[in-house]
């Protein structure tokens, strides 16, 4: 009789817990969910920076592709008036901005030749590279005003454009910051860009030739209601013929 209750009394020992295993089960679990968590929380931000990389990567890609586009496609057409005794001009070019003529992609512009202008300008995280345009017909300075730039890219450190024309023999001649003949294009235009540290992109260095583009001037001259004529010079010239009549 005696030794049956002391029996159900260890039996009953065996299937409980006592407080301090309680506490421990709990403690480790409460370990276990932390690093569960913390490991969830750095996936997910990898993850998201991974995206953002990957965006950013992409949004590059597509602002160099549009601004060596457009700098192929510019054309030789005047955007100032003819003053007495002095050439009209048809390329500005300056270290932190350049301006020019060239046809715009339909979902950024119509109406023809427009007057383009790519500058890079302070903004809150370093600089950006802005575009602005207007029609070509009637332009003035303050065209370029009327409606906000065109964010290409941001969080640029530094950047700068640059030129190359020929030199007195005729041949491709040095680099310049400075494009010092507004009458005329250069061969080339270079535009380097360099991001702050800690940025996931770079930049591929931007090398555009000035080529005429035929396309675009036949369209052009298919909105202004101009026959293309059989010669190439007398297309370019008919443009500009058109510009200096419409002023």
């Amino acid at each position: 009789m005696n030794g049956k209750p002391h029996h159900n009394r260890r039996s009953d020992r065996a299937r409980g817990f006592t407080l301090v295993e309680l506490l421990l089960a709990i403690t480790l679990l409460s370990i276990l969910l932390g690093l569960a968590y913390g490991g969830f929380r750095a996936s997910t931000r990898a993850t998201d920076r991974g995206q953002d990389i990957l965006e950013e990567s992409s949004r590059l890609r597509l602002a160099h592709q549009f601004v060596h586009r457009q700098l192929n496609q510019i054309l030789p057409i005047a955007f100032t008036d003819r003053e007495e005794d002095e050439l009209p001009a048809i390329f500005d070019g300056k270290p932190y901005a350049i301006r020019y003529v060239g046809p715009m992609p339909g979902y950024l512009g119509f109406g023809g030749p427009q007057v383009q202008e790519l500058s890079i300008i302070p903004d809150g995280n370093g600089h950006a590279l802005v575009l602005s345009h207007a029609l070509l017909q009637g332009f003035e300075e303050t065209s370029l005003d009327a409606r906000p730039p065109i964010m290409l890219i941001n969080g640029i450190e530094q950047a700068r454009f640059s030129f190359q024309g020929r030199d007195e023999r005729g041949e491709p001649g040095p680099w310049q910051d400075t494009w010092n003949d507004s009458s005329i294009l250069p061969l080339a235009i270079s535009l380097e860009v360099k991001f702050g540290e800690g940025a996931h992109m770079e930049w591929p260095l931007l090398v555009a030739s000035v080529r005429i583009d035929g396309l675009a001037i036949s369209r052009m001259l298919e909105e202004a209601g101009v026959r293309a004529p059989s010669q190439y010079s007398t297309t370019i010239q008919d443009l500009i013929n058109r510009r200096g009549s419409n002023n």
